[in-house]
């Protein structure tokens, strides 16, 4: 399973140049471990990350929040304004059962995503709100355009679904 994760909200540039997480931000990452620590849908064994902090920081919280045993890899290419189809390539060299996080950034993970699902990069085919997961499987086929792999859309959860507050209770099978 490959996991798409936009990173969390961050502080404006004007108050920290380097836009590591606001509050609003960990509480995001603090939602999402919630979530995923009652179902078991995010298990990645990598957690991938471009090096700006606030998708590094992201990629730290959900490890160490749902305690994942999963290597932390700083990643070129996923930067936002970055080409999707390196990653694209790097993605579709993988072995079939490999379960990997990418935690990157908009536009590149629109692009991204829309490029594996509908075999070219616009027009995109889901709003990528900081906090969203996209889970994509890889298929048997191909794009018949591009001759692209297609990956196929597992779930979506928007950070619309969680619960406002932390100290909500998260509905049970949740």
């Amino acid at each position: 399973m490959l996991f798409l994760v936009r990173h969390a909200h961050a502080v404006p540039q004007e108050e920290d140049p380097l836009r590591p997480l606001s509050l609003h931000g960990v509480d995001e990452c603090t939602r999402l471990v919630r979530f995923f620590s009652r179902n078991g849908a995010f298990l990645p064994s990598q957690l991938w990350h471009s090096p700006l902090a606030r998708s590094r920081e992201t990629a730290d919280r959900l490890a160490a929040g749902l305690t994942l045993d999963a290597a932390r890899i700083e990643v070129p290419g996923l930067e936002p304004d970055d080409d999707p189809h390196i990653i694209l390539e790097r993605l579709n060299a993988l072995p079939p059962q490999t379960d990997l996080a990418v935690i990157g950034h908009c536009p590149h993970l629109a692009r991204l995503a829309t490029l594996m699902v509908r075999g070219k990069a616009k027009p995109f085919f889901c709003d990528f709100k900081k906090g969203a997961v996209l889970a994509l499987e890889k298929s048997d086929s191909s794009h018949k355009r591009s001759d692209l792999p297609r990956w196929e859309v597992a779930w979506f959860i928007p950070p619309t679904l969680f619960p406002l507050n932390t100290s909500m209770e998260i509905a049970p099978g949740l």
